[in-house]
């Protein structure tokens, strides 16, 4: 029986630090998962303002340079000058959009935290095998 008591009495140690450094790796990927969150929604709400921003300039931009060339080809050819205005901003929205799906699909969220959990389970698939 005495052997035994040493042998308990290690165990209980082992699964206590094995606790332990389980917590403090919780922890820690916790921190990171935190941290990754704060800076996503910092970075969206920048580009939202940015997004708000561009899009009130280009739509100022986009009416003095309608007026502009109505007025220019008023007396001449206002239909033609309409349509032209009209297919050029088509073609920009369209160009828009591309760039922007394209963006949103490039974009990959918590992607350290993902990073450092595949490791963990990498790691932990060897120690284990």
């Amino acid at each position: 029986m005495d052997q035994s008591s040493p042998g308990l009495n290690e165990l209980a140690d082992a699964s206590k630090r094995i606790a332990q450094r389980s917590l403090d790796i919780g922890a820690n990927r916790l921190e990171l998962l935190i941290l990754e969150v704060e800076e996503e929604r910092d970075r969206l709400f920048r580009s939202i303002i940015m997004a708000a921003v561009a899009g009130v300039l280009g739509l100022l931009a986009g009416i003095a340079f309608t007026i502009g060339v109505a007025a220019y080809f008023w007396g001449n050819h206002p239909a033609r000058a309409m349509a032209v205005l009209t297919l050029l901003y088509a073609g920009g929205g369209a160009l828009l959009y591309s760039k922007f799906t394209g963006f949103t699909k490039q974009a990959q969220l918590f992607s350290a935290t993902l990073d450092q959990l595949r490791k963990d389970r990498e790691c932990l698939a060897k120690i284990l095998q």
